[in-house]
């Protein structure tokens, strides 16, 4: 998960949380506040008609017109009784009039003088009620009842659009409140992403690329860092490769002249005591050479090359074969060539080369005298040397391509070919790696990127 993302989801738990946290008491209170404000409208207007009807409670049309008038003004059914219980006004209606109500529990009380309040279910409407029962006084004296009621579903739709209200502005705030998290966290990881950018030009070989300094004085410290950093890579790189063309002239004249002396005391001696330990010493001249070599080639390491013209991955091969085709009859070992096609490849033409010659030369090592050593290429810009040697362990694998890193001590090298095969490789964007085949031996490949192709 990305960085914005991350920082996404933890913006929206806590708004959620803090939501959460504001709605409920708020719904709570908006629905009791509701509720009560609904018992005290009716409870005052039950109060009203029956102020109203103790004056009118013989004059049934006026009494009639006050409870019609009630019963629109806050939608519920009004009754007014006398005081035996009979029904004098019904805002629902005059059908039933004269019908006595003093059997019903909140009529019996307001008849008796107690008000009251509350719920109960009707069976004649299968709903529940909120009913609202006053007495109706005439000097102290009651004289009739008003009963005001009404249905809870009402109520609860009120409050269902009210909660509904809360939450849909719940769900804005928590929308606009992502959206904003959202443009925040992009402002925070568009430098980091800015940054990685840069990185991979500087892994690329890109040494003069810096990053923008920008963002929260957090991040312009990191890039500004950052750009410190790479600026002394600069300049130690440039360093080594001042050393690097140096120590080449300056070490490889005095083993070339010492290589020459060597060669020409072994002509003047006939002695083949002598002639043996000056063979002995031109071999270990060579083998200084060669170690010298290859650790230029690995100073060189982080160097952005220059590509002057696409490699045949066929005639590099047929090339090396040619090159070593003598040193492998001399060691008993069978060269081969195995390709179909051809393939151009973005490499120099010495790198591949000197690949070539490290894994065959690696291969003739370890391979028993006597068996086949095999350069293939093919033309997805795959090039590899398969030999019948005692392969690789799987947990040796990655581990062989580090410097100085042998697989077996027993056998004549530096550790340093195929540490080489991957920095040469790995310049031009390529991939090396080796495995045991299942028919036995090893397997050592390189791939190249192909012309063409990024």
């Amino acid at each position: 998960m990305s960085l914005r993302l991350k920082l996404l989801a933890a913006f929206a738990y806590v708004l959620v949380l803090v939501l959460v946290a504001l709605e409920i008491p708020l719904v709570l209170s908006l629905s009791s506040r509701v509720d009560n404000e609904v018992r005290s409208r009716a409870a005052s207007q039950a109060q009203v008609v029956a102020a109203a009807a103790s004056a009118r409670l013989g004059e049934r049309g006026q009494l009639q017109r006050v409870v019609d008038q009630t019963g629109r003004d806050i939608g519920a059914r009004v009754v007014v009784v006398d005081r035996r219980g009979r029904l004098l006004a019904d805002s629902a209606g005059s059908q039933l009039r004269d019908e006595s109500y003093a059997s019903r529990p909140e009529i019996a009380a307001a008849l008796a003088g107690r008000p009251g309040q509350g719920t109960r279910q009707s069976e004649t409407l299968g709903t529940e009620l909120l009913y609202t029962a006053v007495p109706i006084l005439e000097e102290g004296r009651t004289v009739g009842a008003v009963r005001v009621t009404q249905s809870n579903a009402a109520v609860g739709d009120r409050v269902r659009r009210n909660v509904l209200v809360v939450v849909g502005v719940g769900l804005a705030a928590l929308v606009l409140g992502l959206a904003l998290a959202w443009v925040l966290a992009g402002s925070l990881a568009r430098p980091l992403r800015a940054l990685a950018r840069t990185a991979r030009r500087v892994e690329e070989g890109e040494l003069d690329a810096r990053a923008d300094v920008c963002g929260a004085s957090e991040q312009q410290e990191v890039a500004l860092a950052f750009n410190d950093m790479t600026e002394r890579l600069g300049q130690v790189l440039e360093a080594q490769r001042e050393f690097v063309g140096n120590a080449s002239h300056q070490l490889r004249t005095p083993l070339t002249g010492l290589r020459l002396r060597l060669e020409a005391a072994g002509l003047k001696s006939d002695d083949p005591a002598v002639q043996k330990e000056l063979e002995l010493a031109e071999a270990e001249v060579e083998r200084l050479t060669r170690l010298l070599n290859a650790l230029l080639t690995l100073a060189r390491d982080g160097e952005r090359p220059t590509l002057r013209a696409p490699v045949s991955l066929r005639s590099a091969s047929e090339d090396a074969y040619e090159r070593w085709l003598p040193r492998a009859a001399a060691s008993g070992h069978v060269l081969a060539l195995e390709g179909a096609g051809d393939a151009l490849v973005r490499a120099g033409e010495e790198d591949v080369a000197i690949t070539l010659d490290n894994l065959i030369e690696n291969a003739l090592v370890y391979a028993p005298s006597g068996t086949r050593v095999t350069v293939a290429w093919d033309e997805d810009g795959r090039l590899a040397v398969l030999d019948e040697g005692p392969g690789v362990p799987a947990d040796e694998q990655r581990h062989v391509f580090e410097r100085f890193r042998r697989g077996r001590t027993d056998r004549p090298g530096t550790g340093l070919g195929l540490a080489i095969v991957e920095t040469l490789v790995r310049r031009w964007g390529g991939s090396a790696s080796i495995r045991s085949r299942d028919e036995g031996g090893a397997r050592a490949e390189v791939v190249l990127p192909k012309v063409g192709t990024s």
